[in-house]
């Protein structure tokens, strides 16, 4: 009887001493773990009261206008509207940046092209806002730098087909564009009603003057898109003029330069683009590169329309030999 109270005792003991153990590993861990948690609070107060970085509001003019025609600013929610913009482009790195970094490339082609139409050189910050000099396809199927649908092209004496889609041709794109402004300008007697119009069709924004019983952009109701189209264009181009002020800092070395190029006419069919490459010393990937307004790997060109290919200056570009 006393063997068994002994044995009881000692299992007491050791269960005892074992829970107490493992109390105090529990408490010990817990005191370890708020103090990291509250040494790490300390850490995010610190910075928070003493930031590394700062977001901040970038500059916001006091005046704007787009082609000469002045941005109410006054009216609050305008001011708003645009700000929203300014926003969005300042701090979209990536697309901003590539935006600057194209328009080094394409501005000098699309400014002469404006001038000679007369329309005013803010349109072409528009394919910067529609494609982002890029030639991107939308799900609604409009293409180009300009986002031209394939009704408004062939309208304005664009070509498009299978095997030709001058959409893609930045000169003719940027002419077809041109045409469209004018005939825009010419009905509703405004810059920015074109931009407007532009983006959503010269018949539904007359639909919405008629309608509202306005003639100022800022004082019709759009839908979203047109509402925030001439915005975007004003952020764009208030940011590519003053990049500093909005921290953007691109070096000449950062921009892609025009490309060097020459034309060769041809006004017969080809059987095969690859091979017409390869006789002036190319690929078919850097021909199409240069016109990628060529839809197919060859053209049958039965009407005999003579269409100017744009080449590489021999040296602008290294092409890697197959050896």
């Amino acid at each position: 009887m006393d063997k068994e109270k002994k044995a009881k005792g000692y299992l007491h003991f050791f269960v005892g001493l074992i829970t107490g153990i493992l109390i105090l590993a529990v408490v010990g861990i817990y005191s370890s773990d708020k103090d990291t948690i509250g040494n790490r609070i300390k850490v995010l107060q610190s910075k928070v009261s003493n930031p590394e970085f700062r977001i901040v509001i970038p500059r916001f003019p006091d005046n704007l206008d787009f082609a000469g025609e002045k941005v109410p600013l006054k009216n609050f929610e305008v001011r708003e509207r645009v700000e929203r913009e300014f926003l969005v482009n300042a701090y979209w790195y990536s697309a901003t940046i590539l935006g600057m970094k194209r328009a080094n490339r394409w501005f000098p082609v699309i400014e002469p092209i404006l001038k000679k139409y007369g329309v005013p050189d803010d349109f072409k910050y528009m394919p910067v806002i529609e494609s982002n000099l890029y030639n991107s396809t939308s799900y609604a199927g409009a293409v180009g730098f300009w986002q031209l649908t394939e009704d408004v092209a062939k309208k304005y004496g664009l070509e498009v087909d299978d095997q030709v889609d001058e959409r893609y041709n930045v000169e003719k794109s940027t002419e077809a564009a041109c045409k469209y402004l004018l005939s825009a300008d010419s009905i509703f007697h405004s810059w920015t009603l074109a931009a407007a119009a532009f983006n959503m069709g010269k018949n539904g924004l007359k639909k919405q003057i008629d309608i509202q019983e306005e003639h100022n952009y800022y004082n019709l109701l759009l839908n979203d898109q047109t509402s925030r189209y001439v915005a975007r264009l004003l952020a764009v181009k208030e940011i590519f003029i003053h990049p500093h002020d909005f921290g953007f800092y691109l070096t000449n070395d950062d921009l892609y330069p025009p490309l060097k190029t020459y034309n060769v006419k041809v006004n017969t069919s080809i059987d095969s683009w690859t091979n017409f490459a390869k006789s002036y010393g190319i690929n078919y990937k850097i021909l199409k590169y240069y016109n990628p307004w060529l839809r197919d790997t060859f053209l049958k060109n039965k009407k005999g329309i003579t269409y100017e290919i744009k080449l590489p200056i021999k040296g602008s570009i290294d092409i890697i030999d197959n050896d």
